[in-house]
């Protein structure tokens, strides 16, 4: 049994999480979220967290908005508070600019989840089509939908439509690859540790 914590800036990217995890995830894999309040709370509380957990067999991965931000610095500098923590195997990724572009990458889920007709002909359009460039995709979202779209309730509707194959948001498939690949590290890991255990 392993369990894979998520460190997360906001409530919506709870919802996002639980609708895609159960396509990804086996089910020897127990899923913990700890959810901010805004991404200046998780920093400030991120390497106390970290060096508090006790449960052994924990992978954690750290969520986190780009904002307005540079993702290499924002990465490279919550990745020195995992070490601070003395977690250094904690993986982060960054959502660019922010969790609505991952929606923006596929419009046919936004149509489904929020049952509005006519969306997918936009998927073509330019800035559709690299949704990680847009400097304000929740604005754009919220736009598109004519304000049907909130951040909570919109994300616990789109994620369970989510195609975690074909999706036009870099920063999404990253995100799902870094999820698989904590889980395949950590099942190694437990493996190696107890093929020592029998020596």
């Amino acid at each position: 049994m392993m369990t894979l914590v998520f460190f997360l800036e906001e409530p919506s990217a709870q919802e996002m999480l639980k609708g895609i995890l159960p396509k990804i995830l086996p089910d020897h894999v127990v899923v913990q979220y700890i959810v901010f309040q805004g991404k200046q709370d998780l920093e400030k509380q991120l390497v106390r967290k970290l060096k508090h957990w006790r449960t052994q067999d924990s992978q954690f991965l750290i969520l986190r908005d780009q904002d307005s931000g540079d993702c290499r610095i924002i990465k490279s500098s919550l990745l020195e508070k995992c070490r601070e923590a003395n977690k250094s195997n904690a993986i982060v990724r960054v959502a660019c600019h922010e969790l609505e572009s991952f929606y923006l990458g596929d419009l046919q889920a936004v149509a489904k989840g929020l049952n509005i007709s006519g969306l997918i002909k936009f998927q073509h359009k330019s800035k559709y089509r690299d949704p990680d460039r847009l400097s304000n995709p929740s604005t754009e979202l919220a736009t598109l939908t004519k304000n049907c779209y909130q951040k909570i309730s919109g994300s616990r509707a789109i994620s369970m439509h989510l195609d975690l194959e074909h999706n036009l948001s870099h920063s999404f498939n990253v995100l799902i690859k870094a999820i698989k690949y904590a889980v395949s590290s950590a099942e190694q890991r437990n493996g190696i540790r107890a093929s020592l255990l029998k020596e």
